[in-house]
């Protein structure tokens, strides 16, 4: 089938009755009523809608011909790369980057791996054939997916064995005619719950052939649970919760209870090198980056967006601090857009004749952005001050109290509750539990930050400059 519309997808996740529980209790019903994720689900319904009413944000399918997901594209050309950029973008744009796990994330991982399966051709316990198949089965059906990559933090030091016989982290319990059992836990899917697949991979680190397995399942599959921590929708009031409301993607424990995971999808498994390689090697970090960079980008211009509204209500644009603080803004806003230009410009064909963009300028920007961005949230803290505790909710200006509040809420450019409006979007940007969670999210969002530096340290050729260096001192 051709791309979906919103409608689709409500239909399609409500009748897959997938075993989710919110606060300690299994959702029952259709999901897309639940109060925790009604509204995220209704806004990446309208990212669906948006996608099939916009011929840009589509290409012809390989196969049928016809209109599938431009982030499903496998690109040739660096106009290919913009083209997937501007899709990406224009998703962003209507939820202002707030959805760091919109479709196209996951849809662009899936067309990374299958860009690469040669790497796992010839390998033991390796089925590249079914990452290939398993991609065109999501771009054909316009598929939403959730993942997770990570094991739980039962032990962090370098080298930790499990000595329970009862699993924690998910490893294969059994191997057998109709597939793997996977039992134990993974961390942390985002969108857990609401999306049609769920795609599991080791990403490295793995020291047990148990635990060394990539594949994708449906998320109603028999044994698999998904334990959500407490949401952070503060209710339905657009104007009480202006992001929580509409943007909170929840996130899940994923628990494998003797999962059985059909051969057919099956990516790896037993194979410790391929396990602590593939995702490295392959192209799934330049373009993985891409994606995640030109939606942060979005993301940007909206909280300078946020931080211009607050100036402008409260009238504080003469102050030189506050110059500055903007000032830093921009600077992060337009490095992000320079970098993802330049991963663009600096493209190379790799090996299996796809387009990458260029790993280290997108590494730096990954680097950068989780820096950035707890200042972004420092910044409006500090500019807003106390108008960020000053924020009656909707029924305050409803009540008998609304001359009080119209009175001593007013601003120089607006009225109390338009004041209180911006105010109340700042709030819950930076300080509701949505908010604090978006800023960890971000500190966090592709990995260790300090792990990150290690792996850009590593990667980065210095020997020319040292060269340099030894020409100068003739040595």
């Amino acid at each position: 089938m051709p791309v979906i519309t919103g409608k689709d997808y409500i239909k399609r996740i409500d009748e897959l009755h997938t075993n989710v529980w919110v606060d300690g209790q299994p959702v029952t019903g259709k999901i897309s009523e639940h109060p925790a994720f009604k509204g995220v689900m209704k806004s990446q319904a309208a990212l669906y809608d948006l996608q099939h009413e916009t011929m840009s944000m589509t290409y012809s399918s390989p196969i049928t011909g016809q209109q599938v997901g431009m982030s499903y594209l496998q690109p040739t050309t660096v106009e290919d790369l913009v083209k997937r950029r501007a899709m990406v973008q224009q998703w962003a744009l209507s939820n202002n980057g707030m959805m760091g796990r919109s479709p196209d994330y996951m849809n662009t991982v899936i067309m990374a791996l299958a860009s690469s399966v040669d790497l796992l051709k010839g390998k033991e316990n390796c089925f590249p054939e079914n990452v290939v198949e398993f991609y065109e089965y999501a771009r054909e059906n316009d598929l939403s997916m959730t993942h997770t990559f990570i094991d739980p933090q039962v032990n962090r030091t370098q080298f930790y064995f499990e000595e329970d016989r009862e699993p924690i982290a998910a490893k294969v319990v059994e191997r057998n005619e109709a597939g793997l059992v996977i039992k134990g836990a993974r961390l942390l899917a985002t969108q857990g719950g609401i999306t049609d697949e769920i795609v599991v991979i080791a990403t490295g680190g793995v020291n047990d052939a148990a635990n060394g397995f990539a594949f994708a399942i449906p998320s109603n599959s028999a044994g698999l649970k998904f334990v959500c921590r407490e949401s952070f929708v503060g209710g339905n009031s657009i104007f009480n919760y202006p992001l929580s409301s509409r943007y909170e993607e929840m996130d899940a424990i994923v628990v494998f209870d003797n999962v059985l995971v059909p051969w057919k999808r099956v990516f790896y498994y037993d194979n410790i090198a391929v396990a602590n390689s593939f995702m490295t090697c392959s192209s799934f970090q330049p373009f993985a980056l891409h994606q995640v960079v030109s939606r942060q980008i979005v993301k940007t211009e909206f909280v300078l967006g946020v931080v211009q509204s607050v100036i402008d209500t409260i009238n504080i644009g003469e102050y030189q601090h506050v110059q500055e603080k903007v000032t830093e803004i921009i600077i992060a806003l337009e490095t992000m857009k320079a970098l993802v230009i330049k991963s663009e410009v600096e493209a190379e064909l790799d090996e299996w004749g796809w387009v990458r963009p260029d790993r280290t300028t997108l590494q730096i920007a990954i680097n950068y952005f989780p820096r950035v961005y707890p200042r972004f949230t420092e910044i409006i803290q500090q500019l807003g001050a106390s108008g960020l505790m000053s924020i009656p909710t909707e029924n305050s200006f409803q009540s008998s109290v609304r001359e009080d509040l119209d009175q001593y809420l007013q601003s120089k450019a607006d009225t109390a509750e338009d004041r209180v409006k911006i105010f109340r979007l700042a709030w819950d940007l930076t300080m509701s539990a949505f908010g604090t969670r978006e800023t960890l999210y971000e500190r966090f969002f592709f990995g260790d930050p300090v792990k990150l530096g290690g792996q850009l340290c590593h990667d980065y050729d210095r020997e020319l400059f040292v060269k340099r260096v030894k020409e100068v001192l003739r040595i």
